[in-house]
């Protein structure tokens, strides 16, 4: 197949570069500072030259948005906001114009979406859909509508030939560098990867390969549209979710850390406490009913996985 990816050229972007190519699909990647052959330049905001690229392929799989790995300021959420829907927006104008239009377009979403919640799993069907919530920043509601207006651009989209999901994802885990797992291994590592606040609050996380093997079901599988979770079916609280990772790395202690150590930590790193803090315990609802199966549905499997990866990865750089 022919696939475009705006926005291809971070973390989940690669992974689904290297993998699709490596299965031989013709994949092009829309990025704002191209480099190879293969990469296509455009702004994500505006129709260009790179329309072309969409017209006559089977499937895109938009990925652009500026990184949430930042501190939370009014500024910032704009500019997540903004980077979204205009490119969302100018992805579905770019469909709209084709001759050909692709027969399924992928736009990513996030599992932010979904409420802070201990009390019970969301799914697509019965998830509560956050807003303004008590006990938590004001500002993490703006996250919520940030998804909710990402996911409206493809939404409103003039595309009645192309068939449209919204990727409600997880964390994608993968022995990428700078990626978040390798983040939460450095951490762990350091001794550093103990429950934060308490760790109550759930992670929800997708191991690589799982992505990727759901964008390819969810590409054949013409019955599926509108929001779909990728997500592994087992969430678990952060002392949990560390605890396995420590495990798997051979780490036997991990140092908690209090709520304002954390927002000492996230402000150092120049990222925000909503990362750490927020309870998203998300379930792949339709992914189960619809048959895919996951090969990796557990984190302490999926983290001995991906931490032989990397040390397979590191000693071949070596």
């Amino acid at each position: 197949m022919k696939i475009v990816i705006p926005g291809g050229t971070g973390q989940v972007g690669t992974v689904l570069d290297r993998a699709l190519t490596a299965a031989g699909h013709e994949v092009a990647i829309l990025t704002r500072s191209p480099r190879g052959e293969r990469e296509v330049a455009w702004d994500g905001e505006t129709l260009g030259p790179w329309a072309d690229v969409v017209d006559g392929s089977d499937v895109v799989i938009n990925l652009a948005g500026r990184s949430v790995s930042c501190r939370y300021t009014e500024t910032n959420l704009r500019a997540m906001m903004d980077s979204r829907v205009r490119s969302a927006r100018v992805v579905g104008e770019a469909i709209e114009a084709a001759a050909r239009p692709p027969k399924v377009w992928l736009q990513m979403s996030t599992a932010t979406v979904y409420a802070h919640r201990f009390d019970a799993a969301n799914d697509e069907a019965s998830g509560v859909v956050g807003g303004a919530e008590p006990d938590v920043p004001g500002y993490w509601g703006f996250s919520v509508e940030i998804a909710k207006a990402w996911e409206a651009a493809q939404e409103q989209a003039r595309t009645p030939d192309t068939r449209k999901v919204a990727l409600r994802s997880a964390m994608v885990m993968s022995p990428d560098r700078a990626g978040v797992f390798d983040v939460l291994l450095k951490l762990a590592r350091l001794g550093l990867g103990g429950p934060v606040a308490g760790g109550a609050q759930y992670v929800s996380w997708i191991h690589d390969r799982d992505f990727v093997r759901a964008v390819e079901f969810l590409v054949e599988r013409d019955d599926l549209t509108g929001p779909v979770n990728l997500a592994a079916p087992g969430p678990l609280p952060q002392r949990a979710f560390m605890r396995a990772l420590r495990r798997a790395r051979g780490v036997p202690v991990g140092l908690p850390a209090r709520k304002w150590m954390a927002e000492l930590g996230a402000f150092a790193l120049r990222s925000d406490t909503e990362l750490l803090l927020k309870s998203r315990r998300v379930v792949p609802g339709r992914l189960l009913d619809a048959g895919f199966t996951f090969e990796h549905p557990e984190w302490p499997g999926a983290a001995a996985d991906l931490v032989r990866r990397v040390r397979t990865a590191r000693r071949g750089a070596n």
